[in-house]
């Protein structure tokens, strides 16, 4: 039997004291609501493995309590997560392989910093750049900040890039926790490899410390064997591996997706993501959504779980400026 949910969702914690929940129409706290699902989430899949890692990506400002620069720190979500992933902090913020403007660069570290000197969290830097300088640029100011980054070379996150010819910080240590981790790969669309082999053998040529890894290859997961060979380093030491899940909005490619929610998507679903088709944005403190994402064996995370990965990335945190604009 799998465990139960370990935690009071928003809804039902709102439904004990005797309040009907909200809907996206009124004034929620959409912040709160998502801070809740992370830290189910974390505590839910820390009770099966306590070392599991989660690092929600890109929402930042959840870990202040006002969620500007005028709260205190939000301890219960900080101390929920393991590290936070951030995209476009120097590179790619307006476009690819273009600086970020300065006050977006300062506005964002000053919450990454707050989750960092409050509970030592591991910081995750994704910018997009390929020019050899902006990426040589970008791995030099992260590294001053104390954050471990990645440049991507392609937004679709497709390819693991040419340069630098080793992974910055290349290490021949063995990575067993993430405060050991010193470089990352974020690779999570396989479009480029033919194979779930041929990606897996790629991965497992580089010294990456850590890698970021769709669950999925074509609707497939990775075998056991495969599974062992991805956190296996060129050089034979040990790395992580993370698995991606989207949390703030629903794939119409996922296992999980029903054909009748193309013409009759349950109310939860919302409005199509015009950046990226077939993504759709989600009521993600809804109870079903949340059983998609964990609580029993058919659930995203919980697959994740059973697979050997050793944490998990979670994305479209920041959803909750979706619902506030509406």
């Amino acid at each position: 039997m799998s465990p139960q949910k370990t935690l009071l969702s928003l809804t039902a914690l709102l439904l004990l004291v005797g309040c009907p929940p909200e809907s996206p129409n009124t004034h929620m706290d959409y912040k709160q609501a998502m801070r809740d699902f992370v830290i189910e989430i974390s505590q839910y899949a820390k009770t099966l493995h306590p070392s599991f890692i989660v690092i929600p990506q890109n929402g930042a400002e959840l870990v202040s309590r006002t969620g500007d620069d005028t709260g205190a720190p939000e301890m219960n979500y900080i101390q929920a997560l393991d590290g936070i992933g951030q995209e476009s902090l120097f590179y790619g913020y307006y476009q690819d392989d273009q600086a970020t403007p300065q006050e977006e660069r300062q506005w964002t570290s000053f919450f990454l910093d707050i989750a960092k000197s409050n509970s030592d969290t591991a910081i995750f830097v994704t910018d997009y750049c390929d020019t050899p300088n902006h990426m040589d640029d970008s791995y030099r100011q992260n590294q001053q900040k104390g954050y471990i980054s990645f440049a991507a070379d392609a937004r679709e996150l497709d390819t693991i890039p040419s340069y630098p010819s080793a992974p910055h910080n290349e290490n021949t240590a063995a990575i067993t926790k993430l405060s050991q981790a010193r470089n990352f790969l974020y690779l999570i669309n396989p479009q480029r490899y033919a194979t779930t082999q041929a990606l897996v053998d790629a991965i497992s040529a580089t010294n990456y410390d850590l890698v970021i890894l769709d669950f999925f290859f074509s609707d497939q997961s990775y075998t056991p064997a495969q599974i062992a060979q991805l956190k296996t380093k060129a050089n034979g030491a040990q790395r992580l591996l993370i698995a991606y899940m989207s949390i703030g909005e629903a794939e119409d490619y996922r296992y999980y997706w029903q054909e009748t929610w193309n013409t009759a998507p349950p109310d939860w679903i919302k409005e199509e993501n015009p950046n990226w088709p077939g993504n759709y944005r989600v009521a993600y403190w809804d109870e079903e959504w949340k059983s998609i994402i964990y609580g029993d064996d058919t659930a995203y995370l919980d697959k994740i779980l059973h697979a050997g990965f050793d944490g998990v990335y979670l994305d479209i945190i920041d959803a909750f400026e979706y619902f506030e604009e509406q």
